[in-house]
């Protein structure tokens, strides 16, 4: 079933609101676990275009999928799902910590909040390769990426390098 631009606003709404440092996770989870508008591999392949995109990765996605169900309406009200929830409560948050950011217990609940969306992210990275079954170049491609991050070279030059490589990976996959 294909969701309407309200059922993506209300998804990503939702999304958001629940998504402390960690909206794809939340995404994936809503858009494929609970929702089953997308597979894990459709998720993920948008999640990928998402973050090689300039901007915030889960905003890039959330305008992706939207635009993938319901065209620019889609996308806007994916986007405006995401952002909502989250501009209200950083609102009244930022109001809080300029009154109560010196204590000593805002500082720890800050750092377990830090935490926890790390470990969201490592989970769904986890979750996304477990179910994915990436073909030999891809998994070249992903080698070749993560040397080159530890090389430390700018990203400029890692996407550019590894764009033609992404390109015939998926152009022989789909050809298969």
């Amino acid at each position: 079933m294909s969701p309407s631009a309200k059922n993506l606003f209300t998804a990503y709404f939702q999304v958001g609101i629940s998504s402390f440092g960690g909206a794809n996770a939340w995404a994936r989870r809503m858009l494929v676990e609970k929702r089953g508008w997308l597979t894990d591999r459709e998720f993920a392949e948008r999640l990928g275009l998402g973050q090689v995109l300039p901007g915030p990765n889960a905003m890039n996605t959330a305008i992706i999928v939207g635009h993938g169900f319901c065209g620019v309406r889609g996308a806007a009200a994916a986007v405006a799902g995401l952002f909502a929830g989250p501009l209200i409560i950083l609102s009244m948050l930022c109001l809080l910590y300029d009154r109560f950011g010196h204590l000593g217990v805002v500082r720890g609940a800050l750092a377990g909040v830090a935490s926890a969306a790390a470990g969201m992210m490592l989970g769904t990275a986890f979750k996304l390769v477990r179910g994915a079954r990436p073909s030999v170049p891809m998994v070249a491609i992903g080698l070749t990426a993560l040397g080159l991050a530890l090389w430390r070279l700018p990203l400029p030059w890692i996407i550019l390098g590894l764009a033609p490589l992404g390109i015939l990976a998926a152009y022989l996959e789909a050809r298969r």
